[in-house]
């Protein structure tokens, strides 16, 4: 910001210089050269007097810019331009003062009005500059920093500036949901912390009876036959409880850990389309994927368009990732009351044995070695579909060395 405010006056300055340096230009050119106007006066003035009686003498009213001839006299003080002359005959030195020509003056005044103007302009521009994005913007250079350090309580100030008022509506909107989301994950963990309290609580007590039964039958403290039954049935009994424990935990794990939401409206089919088109064309084209987007009718589609989006997103970064790089092809086909959005690539196909486990949390398949991923990309795509009463799915029909994902989408 001093930087910028430092540039405006070096701006200034230099401007004020060029002002200087250009009226000294164009008084030198006025001045400079036997040409000058004055300059032609003087001379037939002094070829027209002989002596210093004549000077007196002298009708300077037929001349524009000579004002008064005197002898020259170092020690008088003069307030105007002059010029001194020697008489060649006599060696006598005359003093001719002179007025610049009106339209001199009006040249420079236009002159010195232009470079003004020109420079009011240029101040103003730098001005509305600082004062329309440069100083809003040094307010905001400090939100993503705070947001990073996990500030979120401070709300966004409302501006309505027409540079960043959508930019801080936005990061205001960012910053509200990464602080319901700390609290969601805080109320989760809190949750979670107290079930697995509770339940490692409930898991003693079948436990240490399995503890008691496997030590009494170890060391043949039954002699009775129907006691060791009956320990054994006891043992089997707490192992059930215990694994219903187990099952809880899991159920509660996979029903919790993403907390995915939608937000389910209307939008056009035309409008998730070229998005995801205006997305993935220049990323293909820098990898010299060819990306075809095949024509389709349009319609209005139910569910939540962002969610809808990041599912199409993650099918195609997975179609990048695991194809050989040759094609992307996005299709639409229409199937009673849905839009069925087909997702295809070039490349080794999904091996049958693995397709069963594809939508399932935490699985990558065998050509997932050596590439970055954790395995949730299908697992969220197929949950948020279902929220949206859609769905994701794996077409088995895809031709030799081709993998294609449906999208279900629902009609309005």
């Amino acid at each position: 910001m001093n930087k910028y405010l430092r540039i405006i006056i070096l701006i200034t300055g230099l401007w004020a210089v060029m002002i200087l340096v250009t009226n000294l230009i164009f008084l030198k050119s006025f001045s400079k050269g036997e040409q000058a106007p004055y300059r032609v006066e003087a001379k037939r003035i002094m070829e027209e007097m002989g002596s210093n009686e004549q000077v007196q003498k002298i009708d300077l009213s037929g001349y524009d810019h000579i004002i008064s001839v005197k002898v020259f006299d170092p020690s008088e003080i003069c307030n105007h331009d002059y010029l001194v002359l020697e008489d060649a005959s006599t060696g006598v030195l005359y003093r001719f003062e002179y007025e610049r020509p009106e339209q001199t003056k009006q040249m420079i005044l236009t002159l010195n009005g232009v470079l003004i103007l020109v420079y009011l302009i240029v101040l103003g521009i730098l001005l509305y500059l600082y004062h329309s994005i440069l100083k809003p913007f040094q307010q905001l250079k400090e939100m993503p920093y705070e947001l990073s350090k996990g500030n979120l309580t401070t709300p966004v100030k409302e501006n309505k500036n027409r540079y960043f008022g959508r930019f801080l509506w936005g990061m205001d909107l960012l910053r509200e949901n990464l602080e319901e989301a700390k609290e969601e994950e805080l109320r989760f963990q809190k949750e979670k912390k107290t079930l697995i309290l509770s339940l490692s609580h409930d898991i003693k007590t079948p436990l240490s009876s399995i503890k008691l039964y496997s030590r009494a039958l170890s060391q043949d403290l039954y002699t009775d036959e129907a006691k060791k039954k009956e320990a054994v049935s006891g043992i089997m009994r707490n192992a059930e409880e215990i694994e219903n424990y187990v099952s809880e935990i899991i159920s509660a794990s996979n029903d919790n850990f993403l907390n995915l939401k939608v937000e389910n409206g209307e939008v056009y089919l035309s409008e998730l389309m070229k998005k995801i088109e205006v997305y993935y064309r220049d990323k293909l084209s820098v990898k010299h994927t060819e990306f075809v987007v095949e024509p389709y009718p349009d319609c209005v589609i139910l569910g939540d368009p962002d969610r809808i989006i990041e599912v199409m997103q993650n099918i195609i970064e997975n179609a990048i990732k695991y194809g050989d790089g040759r094609e992307i092809r996005l299709s639409v086909s229409e199937e009673e009351d849905c839009r069925l959005v087909k997702i295809e690539n070039t490349g080794e196909p999904i091996r049958e044995s693995e397709r069963s486990s594809l939508f399932e949390s935490f699985y990558r398949g065998s050509n997932s070695a050596g590439k970055k991923g954790s395995g949730l990309g299908l697992y969220i795509a197929r949950t948020l579909m279902r929220m949206m009463d859609g769905d994701v799915f794996l077409d088995p029909s895809a031709g030799e060395g081709r993998t294609a994902f449906v999208v279900v989408l629902r009609k309005a």
